[in-house]
């Protein structure tokens, strides 16, 4: 028992380990399933805040645009659900049958040839993941060899999500317009609107996101991990070592775009609908706050700064449906300027040494305590009383030990 606390004390899986058991276990015995749905999406989100804090915590490069491959992930999962529900008996009275409700209204004829990988599953995992990933790819390889970075990154990022936004919208035959894709109802025939399909759709949000935790632990305590570190610090010093920053940099902004995608898409099977509101501006720089409220070096932290900005919201735009903005931005505000390091921050600078001086206190008041009526007083050799030593003469030594502890000629000598 004591073996296994120390592991998870120096591993840091310690916390890992309480955070699953909060999202598993707590969760589900205290909130209803109203209220599970909620945080089943709100943990959706949190995938996009681990990707940060490997970009932006470890990476140093601060992206804007985490939007758009959280989008693709879910557009992705969107279009194979949209195809599912598109069969041609439920809709027969279309004008064309089989094919989304959305194409016939813009007067298609046909399925787009890009859509037909969508109709398998197989095929639709693997794109939900490999083409987010590959335009992080393309993008990273593009700036991070010109050595573009900082806040150039950073806004080049914001219009890569103002570019896709613009697409989705325009191209209304294709995806959906403005109203992205909706009445997404069933996967491979299995009810997703079920009391017993969202609870199994929450924990499968919960085992993914704790692996990922896990994932991402591994790569930090790797040797990869300490170089991320190093490039964000000291990046020249990691170049003239011999090391291609560059490519540790769109390695570090492919991971985040990798488990963007994961989160949208677990976000599109959980909600039913995928739309453009969830890939611009506006939700990549909310994401960010996830981060910064939870705190951008700590894969834990942010879970909980996702939780907890995304109950504010909950709870601000329900209770002060006028004035929740305001709120909300008040919030930000007042914790990144009374918590710099996020809540993880606090709690590591705060909370954990305050524990740390009340468990010694507590050990040190239980050792003074003075001993229970019957029990004998134990004495430290200390406070003992300690006779002082008396100068005594050779004779008188020898007298004291006897003749039996002599040598032979010293006992004749004295008979």
């Amino acid at each position: 028992m004591k073996n296994a606390k120390d592991w998870l004390g120096k591993s840091g899986m310690g916390s890992v380990l309480l955070l699953a058991i909060l999202l598993a276990v707590v969760f589900p015995l205290v909130f209803d399933l109203f209220r599970i749905n909620l945080i089943g999406k709100y943990l959706s989100y949190a995938f996009v805040a681990l990707g940060l804090v490997m970009l932006w915590g470890y990476g140093g490069v601060l992206s804007l645009g985490q939007g758009v491959f959280f989008g693709l992930g879910g557009y992705a999962m969107a279009m194979f659900l949209k195809l599912e529900a598109s069969d041609p008996i439920t809709t027969k009275i279309q004008s064309t049958p089989g094919i989304p409700d959305f194409m016939d209204w813009n007067q298609l004829t046909h399925l787009p040839l890009w859509w037909e990988p969508f109709r398998s599953f197989p095929l639709t995992l693997i794109l939900m993941l490999a083409v987010p990933t590959l335009l992080a790819f393309v993008i990273g390889f593009a700036m991070f060899k010109r050595r573009v970075g900082g806040v150039y990154f950073a806004i080049i990022t914001q219009a890569v999500a103002l570019i896709l936004t613009v697409l989705i919208i325009g191209q209304q035959g294709y995806t959906g317009g403005v109203n992205g894709m909706t009445d997404l109802k069933t996967i491979l025939g299995w009810d997703t609107r079920t009391n017993s399909a969202k609870y199994i759709l929450y924990f499968l949000n919960v085992g993914l996101l704790i692996g990922a935790i896990v994932a991402c632990t591994w790569i930090q305590r790797s040797k990869l991990g300490t170089l991320l570190l190093a490039m964000r610090d000291k990046e020249d010093r990691v170049r003239f070592s011999g090391y291609d920053v560059a490519m540790f940099r769109v390695f570090a902004f492919c991971l985040a775009a990798f488990l963007s995608a994961i989160g949208g898409a677990m976000f599109t099977l959980q909600v039913g609908f995928m739309s453009p509101s969830l890939v611009g501006i506006v939700p990549s720089i909310e994401m960010v706050i996830f981060a910064a409220v939870g705190g951008r070096m700590s894969l834990v932290g942010v879970v909980y700064g996702t939780l907890l900005v995304n109950f504010g919201k909950t709870y601000f735009s329900e209770s002060f449906p006028d004035l929740w903005l305001f709120l909300m931005a008040g919030m930000f505000i007042g914790v990144v300027l009374a918590f710099p390091e996020g809540l993880a921050g606090l709690y590591a600078n705060k909370f954990k040494p305050w524990w740390i001086r009340r468990r010694a206190a507590k050990s040190l008041a239980s050792a003074a305590q003075p001993p229970a009526a019957g029990e004998p007083a134990v004495s430290s050799p200390a406070s003992s009383p300690v006779s002082p030593k008396r100068s005594e003469s050779p004779a008188v030594r020898d007298a004291a030990l006897g003749p039996a502890t002599l040598p032979p000629g010293i006992r004749g000598q004295q008979s």
